[in-house]
């Protein structure tokens, strides 16, 4: 197990030391071993000290993944840079705010993310350093080959502190405003010991690494990171022959896939009776996994394999966890989805529902088990802050006696009898009318049962405690997206056999749901709350 006194750029270097000839990346930029990549982040880390990143230094990291980007990653946190981390999928208004608000003083990136900045004006009064990894570059700037070469003086990297800041990692904004959550290296260690505890994952593994970041932890577990030939900020327009393909060269034996990513390779595999015996484990996170996709992979995977499906989220991973087996048996219409039972040394509490701050934790804010509140956690893989977001804390953050500090999930969701935590929705989606309140997954789940559609998503039109329930369906076959007569009213005999979905009577056809940037799998519902208000309106 990884310690908690290592940073992600030690675990490389342990990595080096005990496998040196062992990929520890491949891509269709290049394939690099430990040593390799070891080495060329020392002189990485050398040249980035070299052009003024030093230990503090707020750098901003856009580039496309692949032997670079891990070279760079591992550079910048070798010499004790502050990584920037935002999605360059999540739009250029959100990207110059993110940016504006990190205030990075260098900017890493590929030619386009250069020009972005220019054009938009990100970080233009705060960036002094540029380096840029294309053949495209602008008097100025740093080429990424120029930081390998060896620099005048015996650099020396920096000793750590587990409490330093290690990185500002952005949220995707797909439920409110993107915030920048303060991560340590401590809290680094914490998650990647966490997560190579729960999975088992060991020492000569393959991972097809889908999801850039994680692609970092690899290093710590001692395993190969596999990068395919794909657009990874749009992981839903993945190739799903790509993925199988690379999966059978590369003998991968771990996926980490969003739920939009893995429902096109299970849809693919089942109807070309493809199996992929290798995978040990598959796990996929962001959003619910839905039933069929579950199904799909299951299938699809060999019979001592296993899907996960772990809970978390930017501020808190991981945080629950529970195997694809365990909830498709245990997963009733009308509950919500099981997300698990808390990891060791996650500690994790259900409050009443609240949309106040909260400056201090009492013995009376706990609910009952089986009753809906708000989930709270707490623990080493737990940011403890957002950066200079002081509102954003005190909605979010719980003292407790010492320096413990809890974080508020905005999700809710009760824990059962068997001490596993379900989820229930986020609390800002929750739609309050005059009959009581609503929780969208459980009610969802109750429409989710009807065979041609493929998800649904509630929606509250108007103010609180005076909503509108409304009922957005996403059709299986796309051709049929505006639905009929007959589906409409299926839909609403399904609603009237449970309570909890009974009042709902306004039901809208989407041709396809807007989804989160990261995942693309988190349904935006206050954009379908917009335009289900104009589709009634227009009626």
């Amino acid at each position: 197990m990884i310690s908690e006194n290592k940073d992600l750029s030690t675990c490389l270097r342990d990595f080096a030391r005990s496998d040196p000839s062992r990929l520890a990346v491949t891509s269709p930029a290049g394939d690099l071993t430990a040593a390799e990549l070891d080495e060329l982040s020392d002189r990485c880390a050398a040249g980035l000290h070299h052009a003024g990143i030093v230990r503090g230094t707020r750098t901003a990291l856009m580039v496309t993944p692949g032997p670079a980007f891990l070279i760079l990653t591992f550079g910048l946190v070798r010499v004790g840079a502050v990584l920037v981390v935002v999605d360059p999928g999540m739009g250029w208004d959100n990207l110059k705010a993110c940016l504006g608000e990190a205030a990075p003083e260098a900017f890493v990136g590929i030619t386009r993310a250069h020009f972005g900045r220019l054009l938009f004006g990100w970080g233009r009064s705060t960036i002094r350093t540029c380096v840029s990894v294309g053949a495209v570059r602008l008097p100025g700037w740093i080429p990424f080959g120029r930081l390998l070469k060896p620099t005048p003086g015996n650099f020396r990297p920096p000793e750590l502190d587990p409490d330093q800041v290690a990185a500002i990692v952005f949220t995707s904004g797909s439920t409110g405003v993107p915030k920048g959550v303060v991560y340590t290296h401590r809290m680094f260690a914490a998650q990647v010991s966490l997560l190579q505890r729960e999975f088992g994952i060991s020492a000569g593994e393959v991972d097809l690494a889908t999801f850039p970041l994680f692609a970092l932890f690899d290093a710590a577990w001692q395993v190969t990171s596999v990068f395919p030939r794909m657009d990874f900020t749009r992981p839903a327009h993945a190739d799903p022959r790509e993925i199988v393909n690379i999966v059978t060269r590369s003998g991968a034996t771990h996926m980490f896939g969003s739920p939009a990513l893995l429902n096109r390779l299970g849809r693919y595999c089942e109807k070309r009776g493809i199996r992929l015996p290798g995978l040990r484990r598959v796990l996929s996170a962001g959003a619910p996994v839905p039933d069929h996709v579950l199904v799909r992979l299951q299938n699809m995977l060999g019979n001592e394999a296993q899907v996960y499906t772990p809970y978390g989220a930017t501020e808190a991973l991981p945080v629950c966890s529970i195997c694809g087996a365990e909830r498709l048996a245990e997963n009733p219409a009308g509950r919500g989805v099981c997300l698990g039972r808390p990891l060791k040394g996650v500690g994790l509490a259900v409050i009443r529902i609240s949309d106040s701050p909260i400056p201090e934790w009492s013995d009376d804010l706990p609910v009952p088990d089986g009753e809906v509140g708000e989930l709270v956690v707490w623990g080493e893989n737990v940011s403890r802050c957002y950066y200079q977001r002081p509102e954003a804390d005190r909605l979010a953050k719980i003292h407790g006696s010492g320096d413990l500090i809890r974080h508020r999930m905005g999700d809710l969701g009760f824990v059962d009898a068997k001490g596993r935590v379900w989820f229930c929705g986020r609390k800002s989606h929750r739609v309050v009318t005059e009959r009581g309140t609503l929780f969208t997954i459980p009610c969802e789940s109750v429409f989710n049962q009807h065979p041609a559609v493929f998800r649904t998503a509630l929606v509250g039109l108007g103010p609180a405690p005076h909503q509108k329930p409304v009922l957005c369906v996403e059709l299986e076959d796309k051709r049929r997206w505006e639905g009929d007569g007959k589906i409409g009213q299926e839909l609403l005999e399904l609603g009237a056999t449970d309570p909890q979905t009974a009042e709902i009577r306004e039901i809208l056809f989407h041709r396809g749901f807007p989804v989160d940037i990261r995942h693309n799998a988190k349904i935006f519902r206050e954009k379908l709350a917009i335009w289900a208000e104009k589709e009634l309106r227009a009626r």
